[in-house]
């Protein structure tokens, strides 16, 4: 039995396997971010338009968004080293066929592909570390698990402007194979997790509501223009995502073995990551989006310097990740999560007086807070998701949260270019984005004082 406090020595999580997922975790949002720079480049490649080229975008994030309720049952029932190491070798496999697509049909299914490697890589794997960890080490394992997420954006534009520069844009996709290869073998050593007994069939029904319901939400979503957005179709397209989403919600609720078991957000630090996590996750992902677009277009800044100051932000989240686990170990996660709300909020209204005549010093300042604040924001969310959260409910509460947080990731930047159409204003942008943010606080007052306690010992 491990020790109740755990020395930052032996740590009672699996340390290799968390750097190994993480890994994973980084390679997957390179991917989906790197080939955003050599969309031209791509583009002329084929002879298609750039516009065109983005449908190899959407087909990535739709594929992990519909696939990922599946990966819990895949975990249970093959093992999660089995999976895990499969979703590498699709993963990998599939880059190698990008790098290779001589069309842009080709690339979009090869694209496909990688999304079925992804929707199981990441969900597997950090299911893999949260049921081998303990509670009172749960917050460091999670921060090992993030750190990724926050890293990625920040190289990904610069080396994938890079790479389609200098060489051709086919590099982005090989960069992974060596990865890839690496990462299988590691993963033959440190991974481990056999097939749990169980006559559970999956849910195809279940599958197929959520997949129908996810696919028309983002596909609705990646619709919505700053202009010339065909409000028809959004409109069509958001009855049948939500026709289908409630359907799914029925099914179950009623289903004798539903591929996800929702009676897990009873555990109220789940349910308050779901619904007010992923909300703020929602605000907070639209930043990155409209800032290239301000300083692009309304300061008449060329990209490069844009990307630089974007960069700060990005900069920001890194730097204070080394501070969040102790301040939530001093102060307790509910209280980190109540000031780093209260400081988000009016990190908005900060973002809403940036201007032209704003010193370019003082842009820094903010968007670097607004960085150190999201990572602290992110950070204690998911530490606190899974607090309370034990046995199958894991595999459960796992593929629910990360389902959602794609969908919310997306949902960003949706609302933000909605915003932008109806308000025209980036400052009024700003500021209403501020306002739902706030209302992460309400579910935030409602968590016991000790909340998560457990796990930031």
């Amino acid at each position: 039995m491990s020790e109740p406090f755990p020395s930052k020595s032996s740590p009672s999580f699996p340390r290799g396997m968390a750097l190994l997922v993480a890994g994973a975790l980084f390679m997957e949002i390179l991917d989906a971010t790197i080939i955003t720079p050599a969309i031209p480049r791509i583009a002329d490649s084929f002879g298609v338009t750039a516009v065109d080229v983005n449908v190899a975008i959407s087909a990535y994030m739709l594929t992990v968004a519909v696939l990922i309720p599946a990966s819990g049952w895949l975990a249970e029932r093959f093992g999660v080293r089995r999976v895990f190491l499969t979703a590498i070798a699709v993963f990998t496999i599939a880059s190698m066929g990008s790098a290779a697509s001589v069309s842009l049909p080709m690339l979009i299914g090869t694209r496909v592909v990688q999304g079925i490697g992804g929707a199981m890589m990441v969900p597997v794997g950090r299911l893999a570390v949260l049921r081998r960890s303990d509670k009172t080490d749960l917050v460091r394992a999670i921060a090992l698990l993030t750190w990724p997420a926050l890293a990625a954006p920040v190289i990904a534009p610069t080396l994938g402007g890079a790479i389609a520069t200098v060489t051709s844009w086919r590099w982005i996709f090989l960069i992974n194979i060596p990865i890839g290869i690496v990462g299988i073998l590691l993963a033959l050593k440190l991974v481990h997790g056999e097939p749990r007994p169980s006559t559970r069939a999956l849910d195809w029904r279940g599958m197929l509501l959520i997949g129908l319901g996810i696919s028309a939400a983002l596909t609705t979503l990646e619709h919505i223009r700053v202009i010339g957005t065909n409000w028809l179709f959004v409109g069509i397209g958001g009855v049948v995502a939500a026709v289908f989403l409630v359907w799914a919600i029925c099914h179950l609720l009623t289903a004798s073995a539903p591929l996800v078991q929702l009676q897990v957000l009873r555990v109220q630090t789940l349910r308050i990551t779901v619904t007010a996590g992923s909300l703020y996750r929602m605000v907070i992902t639209a930043v990155p989006f409209l800032l290239p677009l301000q300083f692009q277009l309304v300061f008449g800044w060329t990209p490069f310097i844009s990307g630089l100051m974007v960069a700060i932000l990005f900069a920001g989240n890194l730097t204070i990740k080394p501070m969040t686990t102790p301040l939530m170990r001093r102060f307790g996660i509910r209280s980190v999560l109540l000031v780093n709300g209260l400081a988000s909020v009016g990190c908005f209204g900060l973002l809403a007086l940036l201007r032209p005549g704003v010193p370019v010093a003082v842009m820094a300042i903010i968007l670097y807070t607004s960085g150190a604040l999201r990572s602290v924001g992110f950070t204690a969310y998911n530490s606190i998701a899974f607090s309370s959260v034990d046995g199958d409910d894991l595999t459960h509460g796992n593929t629910i949260n990360a389902s959602v947080q794609e969908l919310a990731a997306g949902l960003g930047i949706a609302v933000a270019a909605l915003l932008l159409s109806l308000l025209v204003s980036y400052p009024y942008v700003y500021l209403v984005l501020g306002a739902l943010l706030a209302l992460t606080l309400v579910e935030t007052l409602r968590l016991p004082r000790n909340a998560g306690s457990h796990v930031s010992r």
